[in-house]
């Protein structure tokens, strides 16, 4: 009789806790959280890519500035690396610099490193001068974007395969260039990439016995998994001698991170012990494709990056080239895509200064932050507007921070300061190109109680200051305009 009133003593309780459990949640908007207390990986930085001789097949009587500083007067020029690398602009941490194949015409000739360079050099030159004024410093990465033709075994421009006697004179090229730089530029080049979309074996006649000049795409040459194994091995005692202890090499950069997880490139280096340890960073373009009805594919997966931090967790990895897209809200969800999925450590989108004419056949991606005018005039694009968005809010030594959004159109990137003197930032995208969303987000990890925000849209607003949000209850009420970027600012107690 006992262990009966027990039983039914047990059934009145549920009973009378049910109604607690059956009230109707009322949604205000989209759940979103943002935790600065946990953190990610450490960020190194968006960055900048000024592209200058990247197509002409004879310099000498078709010589090419594809971002347009030699067409441009002095005050353009500060105007620009203002707009950039000032306290209000850009604020970049990483630069890409590329090698193109004019710097020596025979193996044991003189090297030119000046002549195809001048506007890159004088690019990077005035955007560090600047960075450094700001207190700040830049982070330089260059990359082989094809060699000399005496190098490869069809002996012509663009030249699909290695000349294995030429095989020293590769690795010269490369640290020559970079002694360069650092030496008499005084420029902080930390790393040596060694190809440009070199994984991509069809832009080839299949029989490789000529090179594809014709085509209108930029210099690279093919680059096998082993190959690519093989010059992270005998290249990092080259560079000792060299004098160049604290300069890396990188596997190169394929199209996506899609080909490089999938193609070989992070498989072959896995295997490899020794050209695992000597590499540097992980490098790759981040072009995203989500189609599968061409070869074109690629998505942002994480799975050869993570395979060689299994073994490396200390390993960096940066998207070194990326495209503006249409310059909107959905570009920004595409650095969401490489920093989230991939996991990456820094972004370097595809040219950001662009002079249209000189591309071949039309740049297949347009979208850059300025372009050059051929009247010597220059337009600043809705891109730059939206790459101000994230690149504010994520400088170098932060650290990117976990987010959760229950809306696949509203993601979320966020950056804890991770003792920077940079405050903790969160940016809230909208790729909804037609709708507002109301969000209700959950701040956490960080002692701020007010953030200062900024917006750019898909109309007027051009990163527009749009006032202080407070946290009430832990939480902030914000409706996001349809294509619209947000980055809120913690503000100091």
């Amino acid at each position: 009789m006992k262990k009966q009133k027990k039983i039914l003593g047990t059934i009145f309780i549920v009973i009378i806790t049910l109604p607690s459990w059956s009230q109707f949640p009322v949604f205000k908007g989209c759940p979103v959280t943002v935790d600065f207390s946990v953190k990610l990986r450490t960020w190194d930085g968006f960055g900048f890519n000024y592209v200058e001789t990247a197509q002409t097949v004879d310099y000498a009587t078709n010589p090419t500035d594809y971002g347009g500083f030699s067409i441009i007067s002095d005050e353009s020029r500060k105007e620009i690396i203002e707009l950039i690398f000032g306290d209000e602009g850009l604020k970049p941490g990483l630069v890409k610099m590329f090698l193109d194949p004019f710097h020596q015409i025979e193996s044991g000739g003189p090297y030119d490193h000046e002549t195809t360079t001048r506007n890159m050099r004088m690019f990077v030159r005035m955007g560090l001068e600047k960075t450094r004024t700001r207190g700040d410093n830049l982070t330089i990465i260059t990359t082989l974007y094809g060699p000399p033709a005496y190098m490869t075994l069809q002996k012509t421009l663009r030249g699909r395969d290695l000349d294995p006697a030429h095989k020293t004179d590769l690795a010269n090229y490369l640290i020559d260039w970079t002694r360069y730089l650092r030496e008499k530029e005084k420029f902080p080049v930390k790393y040596i990439s060694l190809h440009n979309e070199g994984e991509d074996w069809e832009r080839w006649p299949w029989d490789g016995k000529s090179g594809n000049i014709g085509s209108g795409h930029d210099y690279n040459m093919y680059w096998s998994p082993e190959q690519v194994t093989d010059f992270l091995k005998f290249t990092r005692p080259m560079l000792d001698r060299a004098g160049l202890k604290d300069v890396w090499i990188t596997n190169g950069e394929p199209t996506n991170w899609y080909r490089f997880s999938f193609w070989g490139y992070a498989d072959a280096l896995e295997r490899d012990r020794e050209a695992l340890k000597n590499l540097g960073i992980v490098t790759s373009h981040g072009f995203y494709a989500g189609g599968y009805e061409h070869r074109w594919y690629g998505s942002h997966t994480n799975v050869g990056i993570n395979m060689l931090r299994a073994k490396r967790p200390d390993l960096h990895a940066w998207c070194t080239s990326t495209s503006w897209s249409r310059m909107d809200s959905r570009f920004v969800k595409e650095l969401w895509g490489n920093i989230y999925e991939a996991q990456v450590n820094g972004i370097i989108p595809w040219a950001g200064i662009q002079r249209p004419p000189l591309w071949i056949g039309g740049d297949p991606n347009p979208g850059c932050a300025i372009n050059l005018n051929e009247d010597g005039t220059f337009t600043v694009r809705p891109g730059y507007y939206f790459y101000k968005q994230v690149s504010r809010a994520g400088q170098p030594g932060m650290a990117v921070a976990k987010t959760i959004s229950m809306d696949s159109e509203i993601p979320v990137i966020a950056f804890s300061s991770n003792g920077t003197k940079n405050p903790d930032a969160f940016v809230l995208i909208n790729t909804n190109y037609s709708k507002e969303k109301p969000t209700v987000i959950r701040v956490k990890g960080t002692a701020a109680k007010k953030f200062k925000a900024y917006r750019t849209t898909g109309e007027n607003e051009k990163y527009k200051e749009i006032g202080v949000f407070e946290i009430s209850n832990g939480e902030i009420l914000y409706t996001a305009p349809a294509n619209s970027v947000t980055t809120f600012f913690a503000e100091k107690q």
